[in-house]
């Protein structure tokens, strides 16, 4: 670019000398152009000839008019500027300049001009089009030839934007190229490779360094001196692998360690400049203390993996890793030791494979949760063995990717001794049972005994038979009560569960609650206002009243009369983990009193629900209310559960699973007690001698025709012996042989329009199953009850058939 504007300037100054020879030659030939002619072809003279014919941008001014007008002006000139002939002659040449013109090369301009004397200077221009261009300006004056009148200012151009715009892309790309080069962290340097004559690289010399250099390598003072001067002893191959960048042209990325300098370097290499110059332009950063990071962190890796793999080998606990297909990869030792199956034996087997039949859905239902991304956590099954035999193991496992790692922990013995601790609790349980039921019964007897024996007296007045009467009828009832919360703590009440909203069951208690509690204790009943069409529960409507006044009675009895009692119910996603069981995730109806009395202590927490057991002093209680209150929970699907804080109160919850409400169906009329059997006949099956005399009895003075079987092959029997005849079947439930519910079915089965109602004091299977939706009569129970459970099943069944 220099060479080139030098060229131009010489091309200048040889047409200046050509046009000082002619004028010599030629003495006084040069005019002025006429006035009023506006061509530059219209002279002969030479200079106006020779400013026209160079190629050169040429203008000439006459500064013996106003205002130095250009009188001339080439073909070359209008070419650079965009003016023609006519727009150019008669006017200063400062109209071609601009906004952007500095002032001070005007002032050079108009100095020189004042002084007559020659002027070079570059100054901004513009184009007819308004684009700038920078315009070298050479203005030398042309006197007379005796040299005393100034005759014209002779001005030739040249456009140097071109160039101008190259050098300053050139010196913004070497300040860019000098600012990254002395800011970069990473060492920078250029070499040139020494070889020998067999073309081996002997050595380099670094003709530039940047400032991180020094920093880099440790060494200071490069720039012009050789490798090998620098660093004694640099490895061999810190040269090869230069040279053979500078012979083949081909860059390099690489790591590499030198002793001799003590460091470890990332390198990127590449040749610059002419292939015979043997340059090679390196990036380096110093990796040292990253190297020993991950020198370390391999170790530490190692480590932990030697530690892994030998807790995999030596643990107890049985490892596997399963995919997300069920299917094992990998299992350690544990498994031949424990289970006899060989590692190879267990990989590629689907999970399930082991599991027992009974734990199929347990396990499956784990699987599909850790699948879904979330862990398991003590998830008890038993797992075959190779000899056949089944063992227990409690699994945790977690995710990851697309597989999932589990331990499991060999826990037959710790099941085994869980089952001896709950068979010495129970067989303790039973001891305080019999107890207190021995305690309650004699009582009852007693009272029973002692009445009878006073009936039997001879001229006993009407007045006090009937008292002894009456004691024994209410002491019945409450051995009939004793006997239901001894049933409903043992989870062995039949009980009649059926779809109501908790929300209004609650609140009808919370109005009868006043008249339990006594009028110093504060009642609040808290309910929620957006949920009332949603909190159903699928229980035994009588039981659940049941169990709430429990509650409430017992959080009367802990105030002492006078305290705060608060009535709440809400919806709740899980039960809370108790009694060594894991919480529980569903959705339920979570139903708490709360009150503010003495608190429960902790040591009486584990056995508030034991039957019997009670804080109360004698005659305030059996200890049998919160008995029932578990058992019902336990039966019903749910839980209970206190929080208590001595001197603060106590709050107990009662879960119960929620259920989609219901059509409520029209009550049915309640028949009248006593109420005359006009002559219908009921087929009366009960093995028990005793009861079924007495209901035989019992149903003849109400007017009823009966037919009494001991069995239930005996009931089928009068059945098919005389299709038509019985209107009602009255049937205990435990019998030997077929029992009450399977003869039910049967009867159902064979006739189907034929009303058949049950009655027990206890049954397993009316306990597991239900009565199957047959009508049931608790024993002990009353001729009044008798009479109106058959009545009622009468009148149905004929409802049902018109």
């Amino acid at each position: 670019m220099d060479a080139e504007i030098e060229r131009l300037r010489r091309r200048e100054r040889e047409l200046e000398a050509r046009v000082a020879r002619l004028e010599a030659e030629r003495g006084d030939g040069l005019r002025r152009p006429d006035r009023g002619e506006r061509t530059s072809a219209a002279s002969t003279d030479l200079l106006f000839t020779a400013a026209e014919k160079t190629r050169m941008p040429q203008i000439i001014t006459d500064p013996n008019l106003p205002d130095n007008p250009i009188v001339f002006a080439n073909r070359a000139f209008q070419n650079l500027c965009g003016y023609d002939a006519a727009e150019l002659i008669g006017r200063n040449c400062r109209f071609l300049q601009g906004p952007g013109t500095d002032p001070a090369d005007v002032a050079k301009v108009r100095d020189a001009i004042a002084a007559r004397r020659d002027v070079v200077v570059e100054i901004l221009n513009y184009h007819r089009d308004g684009t700038p261009f920078r315009n070298e300006l050479y203005v030398s004056p042309v006197f007379d030839p005796d040299g005393g009148q100034l005759r014209y200012f002779f001005a030739s151009q040249l456009d140097v934007t071109r160039f101008r715009t190259t050098e300053g892309v050139l010196a913004e790309s070497e300040a860019r190229y000098r600012a990254l080069f002395d800011a970069v962290d990473s060492g920078f340097c250029v070499i040139e490779m020494r070889f020998d004559a067999q073309g081996r690289a002997i050595d380099y010399r670094f003709m530039e360094v940047n400032p991180a250099f020094a920093a880099q390598t440790g060494v200071r003072d490069a720039a012009g001196r050789w490798a090998s001067e620098l660093v004694p002893g640099l490895e061999r191959s810190w040269f090869d692998t230069y040279g053979e960048v500078a012979r083949t042209g081909q860059p390099v990325r690489f790591e590499s360690g030198s002793i001799a300098m003590g460091r470890w370097y990332d390198v990127h290499a590449l040749r610059i400049g002419e292939p015979e110059q043997h340059r090679v332009a390196i990036l380096f950063n110093d990796i040292t203390d990253r190297r020993r990071l991950e020198s370390h962190l391999e170790a530490t890796a190692q480590e932990r993996a030697d530690e892994r793999d030998m807790v995999w080998r030596a643990s107890r606990d049985l490892f596997v890793v399963c995919g997300f297909d069920g299917v094992f990869r990998k299992a350690n030792a544990a498994w031949t030791e424990t289970l006899g199956w060989d590692v190879a034996e267990v990989v590629g087997t689907r999970f399930d494979a082991f599991v027992h039949p009974d734990d199929y859905a347990q396990a499956a239902a784990a699987f599909e949760r850790i699948s879904a991304g979330f862990p398991l956590h003590d998830i008890d099954v038993r797992v075959r063995t190779k000899d056949g035999g089944y063992r227990w193991l409690s699994w945790n496992a977690i995710p990851r990717d697309d597989h999932y790692y589990a331990a499991g922990r060999d826990i037959t013995e710790r099941r085994a001794l869980e089952e001896q601790l709950r068979q010495s609790q129970k067989l303790e349980a039973v001891g305080q049972l019999t107890g207190g039921v021995a305690h309650d019964f004699n009582n009852l007897l007693t009272v029973i005994k002692s009445s009878t024996d006073l009936l039997k007296r001879p001229n006993l007045a009407e007045e006090r038979r009937l008292r002894y009467v009456g004691a024994i009828s209410d002491t019945v009832d409450r051995a009939a009560k004793l006997t239901g919360q001894l049933l409903a703590f043992a989870r062995r009440q039949a009980l009649r569960p059926e779809t109501f909203a908790a929300d209004r069951a609650v609140a009808a208690l919370a109005d009868m609650v006043g008249t339990l509690t006594g009028a110093r204790i504060q009642v609040e009943l808290g309910l929620p206002d957006g949920e009332r069409r949603d909190l159903h529960v699928n229980a035994d409507p009588s039981q659940f009243d049941t169990a709430l006044v429990n509650l409430v009675v017992n959080a009367r009895d802990a105030m002492d009369g006078e305290g705060r009692l608060r009535i709440g119910l809400r919806r709740a996603g899980r039960i809370p983990a108790v009694r060594a069981h894991p919480p529980q995730r569903g959705d339920f109806i979570a139903i708490f009193i709360s009150d503010t009395g003495a608190g429960i202590a902790p040591q009486n927490l584990e056995r508030i629900f034991e039957p019997f057991f009670t804080t109360k002093t004698v005659g305030q209680g059996t200890g049998l209310g919160l008995s029932q209150v578990f058992g019902f929970a336990k039966q019903s699907g749910g839980e209970i559960i206190v929080e208590s804080a001595v001197g603060e109160g106590t709050t107990f919850t009662l879960y119960l699973p929620r259920v989609a409400a219901v059509e409520a169906s029209d009550p049915v009329a309640e028949p009248e007690a006593l109420a005359d059997g006009h002559g219908t006949c009921v087929l009366v099956v009960e093995d028990n001698l005793d009861v079924g005399a007495f209901a035989q009895q019992a149903l003849r003075e109400l007017g009823y025709s009966t037919v009494w079987a001991t069995d239930a092959s005996k009931a089928l029997a009068e059945l098919e012996r005389i299709p038509f005849r019985f209107e009602v079947v009255f049937s205990d439930v435990v019998m030997p042989g077929m029992n009450g519910v399977e003869l039910a079915a049967e009867i159902r089965r064979r006739r189907p329009d034929l009303p058949v109602v049950l009655t027990s004091g206890y049954s397993d299977v009316l306990a597991a199953e239900g009565t199957h939706g047959f009508d049931l009569l608790r024993k002990p129970y009353s001729v009044t009850d008798l009479s109106r459970v058959l009545r009622r099943a009468v009148q149905e069944a004929r409802a049902r058939g018109r």
